[in-house]
């Protein structure tokens, strides 16, 4: 159902187009209202009486020329094979191949507990942050960052609320529930959980988001921002982000030079800031840029290395090469950028220890594991399976490409962790086992054979064998940022928890923009009682990344440990409908004053997740001060294979019992250190 707006079409316009079923009319309108009342234009149609050809290209006019595109999912869109919001849908969709990848357009919004990864929606919407508006109701936060897409120059105005005071903010995409989502999350997947309570410490300082830090530059340090796609294929993206990410790969194993990660370095594609702003927000000297055309059987890059501190540009090149030459172009690219830099290349004869490239050399092997890469970036379950097919083709292509076999591994552990339980769970790290052995048999120099390794391991409850191989992967590739956010996570999971605050704020210098490092740093500094830095580490990674998983329960854990249960649960109620959200709720009505909505959220969590979330249902015990369920729920989750364990040594809300015997009996169950044997060793 599309909007009909009483005045005519700006060639200009800063409209909002909301598209939704007739059923949705209601929730609609209260969006609408919202943004209406923040001075923003929306079109909006609220008539029954539609069709024909004028109403029709009216409509079209309005969604080309409209500057953000709003479509309401929800059960009803579910259910329905016919509508006409699924014409504007694909309408605009249309519009957005004529965009530039980066434009902000489509805006999707759920007022349901519509599943996001099951949605029938068309397949561009999958790949865009989605908001939670339950039931239509629309907070100022969601407003004020329609007022922000509309007009990116305009500095922040405060929205005007039309929402109760009490009334939940923008919402994270959902994620599978069987795991509790009080959880560190590692760079590759996530290793247990981390629920950060300490009861009794009543602080309750308000803490404002603060900007990322801008970082200190150094004279040999260097990122590389995303090449250009010039093929003028959509579908060649996956190949000019593989090559960067390749560029990426070799620079940073040139010793001495600081090469910023490709979570950070990616953020500005297509950014309209200047060379000096952003080397500003990486804390670079230089920046490598440039574009890629892939046509036929010819490669075609163009780059230039620019200079920071005044914009000038310090060495640029254009080669046009056959497909095949591919690698050697890729070297030199490398060599020259080392050249202007000035800084030591590995031997030119000697290929790089951590390489992309197949040892026989097959392009077609290399073109399937970047598309693998480009799936497994998007997180979803259907890209996930997407990812494991492509690098299973790149390693039946060549057999002895040890990273296909390393990235097979690393896509089956994080799909059998997120999405699958049971026995599928069980086959998933099974096969996931197989693909980490034949990579390491492969190339055991090879950092990411080992944390493959690492990954599964950890699925087995071997931390110290998840940690040797992540201290491995690190040794291999000491620059990289992922092996040291992995190595920490593992080292949290053993008790370790202010080795793996240095090791992540490590990985943050390598990759200053990375929200899930930062979300897991402040979950760390949280457990050590550091709740101001914490939270605001917490805060920053939701700044980052507004719809990163589990963000802002993760907050609410927080303020759980503040000891004030109204912020908790306005922080809990912004998870996304599932097993993470219901759990967070329990948790933060248990600090309530409502005894009798305690009771009913801690019954209902054991009537839904008893089978898969034992854990997080005894922390919900340990906030109400029940030893005795507690150790009951946590041997039922050593019984399930409950990931959650993994927090027990973080979880300043199960600590509280570190002194009862039963504690120790459990680590040595689970084979982790006991409390007092932490102690000594830090």
């Amino acid at each position: 159902m599309g909007a009909e707006s009483a005045e005519p079409v700006s060639t200009a316009t800063r409209a909002v187009f909301l598209s939704y079923a007739s059923q949705d009319t209601e929730a609609a309108q209260k969006i609408c209202d919202a943004l209406q009342a923040a001075d923003l234009e929306v079109w909006f149609d609220k008539s029954e009486l539609r069709g024909g050809d004028v109403w029709d290209r009216h409509i079209r006019e309005q969604i080309h020329d409209c500057r953000l595109f709003i479509p309401v999912i929800s059960a009803n869109t579910d259910t329905r094979d016919e509508g006409y919001f699924r014409r504007e849908w694909g309408l605009a969709v249309d519009r957005t191949r004529d965009m530039d990848e980066m434009k902000a357009f489509l805006l999707p919004v759920v007022i349901d507990d519509t599943v996001e990864r099951s949605a029938r929606v068309p397949e561009k919407f999958h790949g865009i942050q989605w908001t939670r508006l339950p039931g239509g109701v629309t907070p100022p936060a969601f407003v004020a960052r329609v007022r922000k897409l509309l007009s990116p120059g305009e500095p922040d105005r405060p929205a005007k609320s039309h929402s109760p005071p009490n009334s939940v903010s923008v919402a994270m995409p959902a994620a599978d529930g069987r795991r509790f989502a009080l959880r560190r999350s590692a760079a590759l997947v996530a290793v247990g959980t981390a629920l950060v309570v300490t009861l009794g410490y009543m602080a309750r300082q308000r803490m404002v988001p603060s900007k990322p830090p801008v970082q200190p530059a150094t004279a040999q340090s260097i990122a590389v921002l995303p090449l250009a796609n010039e093929s003028g294929d959509a579908s060649q993206q996956y190949f000019s982000d593989g090559l960067s990410e390749d560029l990426i790969t070799a620079l940073s194993q040139i010793p001495g030079l600081k090469v910023i990660g490709r979570h950070s370095s990616f953020q500005f594609r297509d950014s309209k800031d200047d060379s000096k702003t952003i080397g500003a927000k990486l804390g670079v000297m230089h920046l490598l840029e440039g574009s890629v055309r892939h046509a036929g059987d010819m490669v075609r890059v163009s780059a230039e290395l620019i200079d920071t501190s005044d914009g000038s540009t310090r060495w640029s090149e254009r080669y046009d090469r056959p497909y095949t030459d591919l690698f050697a172009l890729q070297d030199d690219i490398t060599r020259a950028v080392a050249g202007a830099l000035k800084a030591r290349l590995l031997s030119s004869e000697q290929a790089p220890s951590q390489s992309d490239r197949p040892p026989s050399g097959n392009l077609d092997a290399y073109n399937a594991l970047l598309k693998g890469k480009s799936y497994y970036l998007r997180r979803t379950e259907d890209d996930y399976r997407k990812a494991i097919e492509q690098f299973t083709a790149a390693a039946h292509l060549d057999p002895k490409y040890a990273l296909a076999w390393s990235s097979l591994s690393i896509a089956l552990s994080v799909r059998a962790d997120e999405f699958l339980s049971g026995a599928d769970a069980r086959h998933g790290y099974a096969e996931a086992r197989a693909a980490a052995d034949t990579a390491l048999a492969l190339a055991p120099d090879l950092s990411e054979a080992h944390v493959a390794r690492g990954l599964v391991l950890g699925a087995d409850f071997d931390w110290r064998g998840s940690e040797k191989e992540f201290r491995r992967a690190l040794e291999l590739a000491p620059n990289d940022g992922r092996a040291k956010a992995n190595l920490g996570n593992s080292l949290a999971s053993l008790g370790q928890v202010q080795s793996a605050i240095d090791l992540l704020q490590q990985a943050i210098v390598d990759d200053p923009l990375h929200a899930e490092w930062m979300n897991n740093l402040g979950l760390n500094l949280a457990a050590l009682g550091r709740l101001d830095e914490g939270e605001r580490a917490i805060l920053k990674s939701i700044e980052l990344q507004p719809n990163g998983h589990n963000f802002h329960t993760n907050l609410a854990g927080v303020r759980i440990l503040r000891g004030d249960p109204g912020a908790a649960l306005a922080a809990a109620e912004q998870e996304p409908p599932g097993a993470a959200r219901d759990l967070a709720l329990a948790l933060a009505r248990q600090i309530g004053s409502d005894r009798a909505s305690a009771d009913a959220a801690l019954q209902s969590v054991i009537d839904r997740y008893a089978d898969r979330n034992a854990y997080g249902i005894a922390e919900v015990y340990a906030v109400r001060d029940n030893a005795d369920k507690t150790f009951e729920w946590l041997d039922r989750a050593w019984t399930n294979r409950d990931g959650g364990i993994g927090s027990l040594l973080t979880d300043s809300l199960i600590l509280r019992y570190k002194d009862d015997p039963r504690f120790a009996a459990f680590c040595r169950k689970m084979g982790l250190p006991t409390p007092a044997e932490v102690g000594k060793r830090t």
